[in-house]
């Protein structure tokens, strides 16, 4: 079904924590952009922090805490440092590093902002914080596949989440129109808010939807960023990520439930040259092992060339057919 955007956004209701004692200390001492620098980089190193939505470290992750909430450049951080705070800003900046450590909280969920690449998303808690690496691919990288980027008329966002992939389709293929599904309205009304902000509401249709059932449309291009986590690693997930939708990280025994259905179905939704590309994490050597007569093409991306595969609708038509030949003789 068609998805009609809520025009609401949320508010952040947390439940009562206690203030650490050295939080209360630095309460009136710290003045500077550089006392705040230092003091949030020492207490998210003190706590071991997990640093896996944008940021690796304490020291960028704190710096970009601080930048975004003074809202200064992001870019820029070395003629502020000795810049003093006012005590609402001291007040405010010191709450969201308590939450940082306390609650281990992703950073992105308390500014509500993410990046991929030269892009900025609305980001909050009912949406995963956005880090695939699909977006490095999308046109020039898939030049041997895709020859012109206006040959991409119909595309398709699987699991579009809070809608990153699709604003960044319609950017990189501009005759596009582009279907963005997902089976959680929530993370629809968040899609929404990011595809108004990007002005793309009569290229950008948002669906509510369990992968392609009730699609009508065929695509040139379909891309997907499923839920890839297998069971045991669900299990042992720092406390960072327990504050994202569960149903957006796990996928199954192995983590490739959903690849399965999305592998099993594509072909009858791409267009002839169509091209399918999916996000799988960890998972190739399971996925090769599934389908070994199935020849992924495995794509480079700054994390490696392990983690996105490119499939064309002619290897998925000429994989059921084994399939079908096997099961006939079996």
């Amino acid at each position: 079904m068609m998805f009609l955007p809520k025009k609401t956004v949320p508010t952040n209701i947390t439940e009562e924590v206690v203030t650490p004692p050295i939080f209360l200390s630095a309460r009136g001492c710290l003045k500077t952009v550089r006392d705040f620098l230092r003091f949030a980089v020492s207490r998210f190193n003190e706590a071991e922090l997990f640093f896996g939505h944008g940021s690796d470290n304490a020291y960028d992750e704190a710096a970009y805490l601080i930048l975004y909430t003074l809202h200064l450049p992001l870019d820029t951080l070395e003629p502020y440092l000795d810049a003093q705070l006012l005590p609402e800003e001291q007040d405010h900046l010191l709450d969201l590093i308590e939450r940082r450590v306390v609650e281990r909280i992703p950073v992105a969920y308390l500014t509500q902002h993410a990046m991929q690449g030269e892009f900025e998303f609305y980001v909050d808690d009912r949406v995963i914080v956005p880090r695939s690496f699909i977006y490095e691919l999308l046109g020039e990288p898939l030049r041997p596949w895709i020859e012109y980027d206006e040959l991409i008329h119909h595309a398709l966002d699987l699991c579009t989440g809070s809608g990153t992939l699709a604003i960044q389709m319609a950017h990189y293929y501009p005759d596009a129109q582009i279907d963005a599904v997902d089976i959680s309205l929530d993370a629809l009304e968040v899609a929404s808010i990011n595809i108004d902000d990007y002005g793309l509401r009569q290229r950008i249709q948002l669906i509510h939807a369990d992968l392609f059932d009730g699609l009508e449309n065929t695509y040139d291009l379909i891309i997907s960023n499923p839920p890839y986590v297998d069971e045991e690693s669900v299990k042992n997930l720092p406390d960072e990520y327990l504050h994202e939708p569960t149903l957006a990280l796990g996928s199954g025994k192995d983590g490739l439930d959903i690849t399965r259905k999305i592998i099993n179905q594509a072909a009858q939704f791409l267009n002839p040259n169509g091209v399918l590309l999916v996000e799988i994490g960890h998972n190739r050597d399971v996925l090769e092992r599934a389908y070994p007569n199935l020849d992924f093409v495995w794509l480079e991306t700054s994390g490696g060339d392990g983690f996105v595969f490119l499939l064309t609708r002619e290897q998925l038509e000429a994989n059921q057919l084994m399939n079908q030949e096997n099961n006939s003789h079996s």
